[in-house]
């Protein structure tokens, strides 16, 4: 008879022979495109047996553990042929793979992201990503090729109308989107203020969208992360490719630096309209043009070095009496480091800097300002084993805000010189991430961010009466400015205030069946930057402030839930998705205050807060000659500023009010068509609520002069936007085997020439005395052609 300490020494044999039996070895490698050398994103590598896959990073590196055996494996990725294989696994391989382009494919032209079965399963939701395929095809504006403007063709994202800069997602303000080129920060992301955004397409390697559940290692803004990498530049051969429009061009090259290790890329853009101008007669001037560096050299199997760049610059001039000069200047250095095929690490030293320069001739003086930030990353990925992945790291950077600095340009000028008061500020945070697999049905995904902020010392600080520098006189029912009691000066290592902030975030995917899975997450932000501007869309002018004694961090805090599912082998995908989100210490702006060139800004801002929430459809056709999708998003997005005692109004008598990129439906619908190997015919359709605004509703006279009353703020809206866009591709020889390969693309914007009002003012007609409105509109129709080719 076998005793209790025999049996319990059985179980202990089985369950070491159970993990013997079990005993997992890992694959690990970086998976390259074939030609270019080029490391690819977000490449599935799946065992099918298993039931189990991976994918790679933002640098092509993938790990995964697998118990000994022989298995097939299946590698694909968009646009590029399958590999399917059986693969021996007795011990720890690396294994590189490159991918052969498949030039029969579509596949090219769709969104990337949840197209396999593997993401039903992954707790990420909220995520968009596109294709470069995908958004070269789309028409646009003029012919130029557009990143911004694509994304907003996207369920949750809006603009603030044509010509406007910045984006909007789910309700949130321009300033509140992180825009990264390289992990570097771009603070202004719209040429020409925002006809073109600052992205050159061929230069562009991966692009995605975080509207919700965003991981642990972004922070600092509390909407949304654009998140955009460029291409490595090919290492094989040399090449180059461009484009020749309308209004503008580009050009760019790649090559090996040493065969098979190294890499550059160097690319070009500038419009060219305003050397037409003087035909005309026009002495305006406005033009830009930006420059895309990167250098790439793998030392060994463990070390990769990259420097990256990016250069741009809009001009703008009025008959040489005005001149306006800004742009980013961004350069990363990254390393990345293999400590074992479980652990990858990535270190970043990023410099980053928007400049806005004006030049007023006709006054005789120059003003500059600008941001500038230096920044340190460490972030380490470590792959645990199959069901278990860590993301952990530590972020820092210092910033430097010249809100302005005005000088006379000439010896006789009237101006005196006046300095607005440097901001000095650092940021700091560390993060963990952890992707769980739990069962087969339940993933999980949870982490938290610790971040810090310290405005440090400046020159001068106003100091108020019981520190308030905002004074509402109860007579008159206003807000005014306090008088300052005197000033304060700091030495640059002085703390002036210091905050700390918890951002939990958790994300769970329990998938129904094979093909559907429901979604939950819950994130936790804040952000320590604002952008001044009480416009409707942002403008190069507006400046940055940090958070500090008077003016305090932002705080999100957001849930969705979604459904996801599949039909007919991937052929077709739903994307359901429901959000609320509510932000805390959202600034407004007193009734007339005035931004420009203000040393004080705490005496004409109020701590508000603001909420979004809305219901999210995307239904997407993967496969066949006709591909696109149709989006959806009903949403509210609205903001309120109570008084700070009971005697104060606030703002808008202390009422919630709509923001101004509240747009109750947005409808999109994005299509594209193969005809054969010469033609494909692309086309998009856009509706949505007309953009909230303020009208007068009233007059009174006060001195013989009319003085407009205005309506509760933002209780108007203008007329529903909505348009209908077209494009044919043209290659004239598809099979051609020489190098120089070239394509016509021919687009209409605004088919039907529906003239969308970007504002409507009012005013009086000298010639009858009568009040009128005028409906501003920037574009009608508006045909394109342009020319691109690669060799």
């Amino acid at each position: 008879m076998m005793t209790i300490k025999n049996k319990a020494l059985l179980l202990f044999l089985l369950c070491i022979n159970s993990v013997f039996a079990q005993e997992k070895i890992t694959l690990s490698g970086t998976i390259t495109d074939a030609n270019s050398n080029e490391t690819l994103i977000g490449v599935n590598i799946i065992f099918p047996e298993l039931q189990t896959g991976t994918n790679t990073n933002e640098y092509g590196f993938y790990s995964i553990s697998l118990p000994k055996g022989e298995y097939k494996m299946q590698i694909s990725y968009l646009g590029y042929t399958t590999i399917t294989e059986t693969i021996s696994f007795s011990e720890d391989k690396v294994v590189n793979y490159k991918l052969e382009e498949n030039t029969e494919s579509l596949d090219e032209i769709v969104i990337k992201q949840d197209v396999e079965k593997l993401n039903i399963k992954k707790p990420q939701m909220s995520v968009n990503a596109l294709s470069i395929g995908t958004i070269k095809q789309m028409p646009v504006v003029l012919g130029e090729v557009d990143v911004i403007k694509s994304i907003t063709l996207l369920p949750g994202v809006t603009n603030a109308g044509e010509g406007s800069s910045g984006f909007n997602v789910r309700g949130g303000a321009a300033d509140q989107n992180l825009i990264l080129l390289d992990e570097a920060t771009i603070f202004n992301s719209s040429h020409l203020f925002g006809f073109f955004s600052v992205f050159n397409p061929d230069a562009i390697k991966d692009i995605k969208l975080y509207k919700g559940g965003i991981p642990a290692k972004y922070g600092g803004r509390v909407s949304s992360v654009l998140d955009i990498y460029q291409k490595d530049g090919n290492s094989n051969e040399f090449h180059m490719n461009g484009g020749i429009g309308i209004v503008s061009s580009r050009l760019l090259a790649e090559g090996p630096i040493k065969k098979g290790k190294g890499s550059f890329l160097f690319g070009g853009r500038s419009s060219y309209a305003h050397l037409f101008l003087p035909l005309f007669d026009i002495d305006n001037i406005a033009y830009f043009y930006d420059l895309n560096t990167k250098l790439s050299y793998r030392l060994n199997d463990k070390n990769s070095l990259y420097l990256s760049g990016y250069f741009g610059r809009d001009v703008f001039n009025i008959s040489d009496s005005f001149e306006n000069t800004y742009g980013n200047t961004v350069v990363n250095f990254r390393w990345n480091h293999l400590f074992s095929d479980r652990l990858f690490s990535n270190m970043s030293l990023i410099y980053s800097d928007y400049y806005y320069g004006l030049n007023l001739n006709f006054v005789e003086f120059d003003w500059d300002s600008g941001i500038q930030n230096f920044n340190f990353k460490y972030d380490l990925k470590h792959y645990v084993n199959n069901n278990f992945k860590l993301e952990y790291g530590l972020n820092s950077i210092y910033y430097k805000f010249n809100p302005g600095d005005i000088k006379p340009s000439t010896p006789t000028s009237g101006i005196n010189e006046f300095k607005l008061i440097d901001k000095y500020a650092f940021e700091n945070a560390i993060y963990i991430d952890a992707e769980h697999q739990v069962s087969n049905r339940l993933a999980l995904s949870y982490g938290l961010r610790v971040s810090s902020f310290l405005r440090l010392g400046q020159d001068e600080l106003n100091v108020y009466e019981n520190d308030n520098p905002l004074i509402f006189n109860e007579e008159l029912q206003i807000y005014e400015k306090a008088e300052p009691t005197g000033t304060e000066s700091f030495s640059r290592s002085d703390v002036i205030k210091s905050f700390a902030n918890l951002e939990p975030r958790f994300a769970l995917a329990y998938q129904l069946n094979d093909n559907s899975s429901v979604k939950a997450s819950y994130n936790r932000m804040t952000q320590y930057l604002h952008l001044l501007s009480n416009t409707t869309s942002p403008t190069p002018l507006d400046v940055w402030t940090p958070s500090g004694k008077y003016v305090k961090p932002q705080l999100l805090d957001q849930v969705a839930i979604g459904y996801f599912k599949t039909f007919k082998d991937n052929r077709y995908s739903l994307e359901v998705e429901s959000f609320y989100k509510t932000i805390k210490n959202r600034i407004d702006y007193t009734d007339g205050a005035d931004l420009i060139a203000n040393n004080a800004i705490e005496q004409v801002i109020l701590n508000g807060r603001a909420r979004a929430y809305g219901l999210e459809i995307l239904l997407r056709k993967n496969e066949g000659q006709l591909k696109g999708w149709l989006s959806y998003t009903l949403s509210k997005s609205e903001q309120q500023t109570e008084g700070r005692t009971a005697a104060e109004t606030g703002v808008n008598n202390g009422e919630w009010y709509n923001t101004a990129f509240d747009k109750t439906h947005d409808i999109s619908l994005t299509a594209s068509y193969k005809l054969n190997k010469k033609w494909t015919f692309n086309s998009n359709f856009l509706f949505q609520t007309g953009q909230p605004t303020t009208f007068p509703n009233g007059q009174y006279e006060f001195n013989g002069i009319t003085i407009p009353n205005y309506e509760s703020r933002n209780s108007s809206r203008l007329p529903a936007y909505h348009r209908l866009d077209i494009s044919a591709t043209y290659t004239p020889k598809p099979e051609s085997k020489k190098r120089w390969k070239g394509e016509w693309v021919f687009g209409i914007y605004n088919l039907y020439n529906r003239r969308n009002a970007a504002s409507i003012s009012f005013g009086e007609n000298r010639m009858t005395g009568r009040n009128e409105a005028t409906r501003l509109a920037i574009f009608g129709i508006i045909p394109s052609v342009s020319y691109n080719f690669k060799f």
